[in-house]
């Protein structure tokens, strides 16, 4: 059930106890982009299962109600704050997503639209006095709750969306920026990351247009990030990381090395609801397109079919579209592939034999586990990152924007699970030839480089799932996270008594 913001979350531990005591309330605040917000339903999913003691409440807006509650049991409690209004008005009406803008040149506007949600997140926050909550959960744009949650005297959590990898690289690239390198560039020769590991190199290609415009001024993402997300990160108590040590250890103490008072970062992912842990109506499972009975079709042949998706931010041009469903067919794999528009149609004929083309919802998880699926075209976003981890599947890495090229960077050259698309520096559409032979490379099991590469993708499966198995590295790393948590809050009680 939600309730507005002017309710507290049902019930309340801590009536007539000490203000830092016996505290069991977990408050989780995404950002209002899926890429954002899906990691914190799942981590919200993982404390009401597997912590059961305590409460979760997950914060949201009218518009994400919905997307919300199809993800989330019945034991997780949801409140709905309104989502602000700007002066002159800038956003249509219902827009409280970034996969919803119309056009990503609002983007800016719609930053500045979240960070006026401090007023109803601190009245939300003052309903909860009398049994103030463990802890903050809540993502990096939203740099307003440290403050509020300092002012209740809660512990803040910052979420990234990010691996340690990507978020290392972003933050020591503007600390210690490469002589002659100009973000964008083509080509360009691989230079190291003062900070991370020896063998970790990348190009100008890879760095993220927002660590590039870092000391730019005038440009309206990064004076945001400025005047209201870099002090409030630095200062927060901890990290929650979706990602786990197998895969990001080596890069976790540049990231806590960038934190105030001793931060540490908790790698608890991936985070991926296990059976049972989801709603009986999960709409992350929900098929109506058919996409795993066609699969079916094909288990006769096992891996046989590449999957095809570029996440829910990322345009991509009709003419690039063009060239990769040619691509596609020249390759001779049977293909699923999930379209974004609505109007772009395919410039050859494919039959229900070569492939299946889906512009509806894809139950993506289902398809990569599914063994007719061998290998994954796809943007390299983080989440969709993990999943294709998790499921042993390698992938034609095609990044487009955000840390998508550092991903690229870390499950290509440092983890050894994929090949990599030549975008060639990111502006030029890729042509049919360079999609087909990639494809290729990805799905043609005969060669060694092959052979290796998916013999780390299973690699990269077991040690996922070990992770979040019990006992796993991930699994205890929560189980840490919970109880230094409210043991940072017995140290208080000790301090003023």
């Amino acid at each position: 059930m939600a309730a507005s913001a002017n309710h507290a979350a049902n019930g309340g531990a801590g009536n007539g106890e000490l203000p830092y005591a016996g505290r069991d309330h977990v408050i989780i605040f995404p950002f209002m982009a899926k890429g954002h917000t899906l990691p914190l339903l799942h981590f919200a999913t993982e404390l009401s299962v597997h912590h059961r003691s305590l409460r979760v409440t997950l914060l949201t807006t009218p518009a994400n109600l919905a997307f919300a509650r199809r993800r989330l049991p019945g034991s997780v409690h949801l409140v709905v704050l309104p989502f602000p209004s700007l002066q002159p008005p800038l956003l249509p009406a219902g827009v409280e997503s970034t996969d919803a803008l119309p056009s990503m040149s609002l983007y800016p506007a719609f930053l500045r639209a979240t960070a006026l949600l401090r007023e109803p997140f601190a009245e939300f926050m003052a309903s909860l006095s009398s049994s103030p909550p463990l802890v903050v959960v809540s993502d990096f744009f939203l740099g307003f709750t440290h403050g509020v949650a300092a002012d209740a005297g809660v512990r803040r959590v910052v979420f990234h969306g990010m691996s340690c990898f990507s978020m290392a690289i972003c933050k020591l690239l503007p600390v210690s920026p490469p002589a002659g390198v100009e973000h964008g560039a083509g080509g360009g020769s691989p230079f190291h990351v003062s900070g991370m590991p020896e063998n970790v190199m990348i190009t100008a290609e890879d760095i993220p247009y927002s660590v590039a415009k870092f000391t730019d001024m005038d440009d309206p993402v990064t004076r945001f990030l400025i005047d209201n997300v870099f002090q409030s990160d630095v200062r927060s108590w901890g990290i929650l990381v979706n990602s786990f040590a197998a895969l990001d250890g080596d890069y976790v103490a540049p990231v806590e090395a960038f934190y105030e008072q001793g931060a540490r970062a908790w790698l608890v992912g991936p985070l991926l609801p296990a059976a049972g842990e989801t709603p009986e109506r999960d709409e992350e499972n929900d098929d109506a397109e058919g996409c795993l009975a066609w699969l079916d079709e094909r288990a006769a042949r096992p891996g046989s079919v590449v999957y095809v998706s570029f996440g829910t931010q990322a345009h991509v041009a009709d003419e690039q579209l063009d060239e990769l469903a040619r691509g596609l067919v020249q390759s001779g794999h049977p293909f699923l592939w999930a379209v974004r528009s609505n109007t772009w149609s395919p410039p050859v004929d494919v039959g229900p034999d070569q492939g299946r083309i889906v512009r509806g919802w894809v139950p993506q998880r289902g398809v990569l586990a599914h063994e007719s699926v061998g290998g994954f075209v796809s943007h390299c976003g983080w989440n969709s990152a993990l999943e294709s981890l998790a499921a042993g599947k390698p992938v034609l890495a095609w990044p487009m924007i955000a840390e998508q090229h550092l991903n690229a960077r870390h499950i290509v050259d440092i983890v050894g699970t994929g090949v990599r698309v030549d975008s060639g520096g990111g502006a030029a559409v890729v042509g049919r030839a360079e999609v087909e032979e990639k494809i290729r490379m990805l799905m043609d099991a005969g060669g060694e480089a092959a052979q290796r590469m998916r013999a780390r993708a299973a690699w990269a499966r077991r040690a996922a799932m070990s992770a979040v198995s019990d006992g796993g590295t991930s699994r205890v790393a929560l189980q840490k996270l919970v109880g230094e948590l409210q043991r940072s809050y017995d140290d208080v009680v000790i301090k003023v008594g």
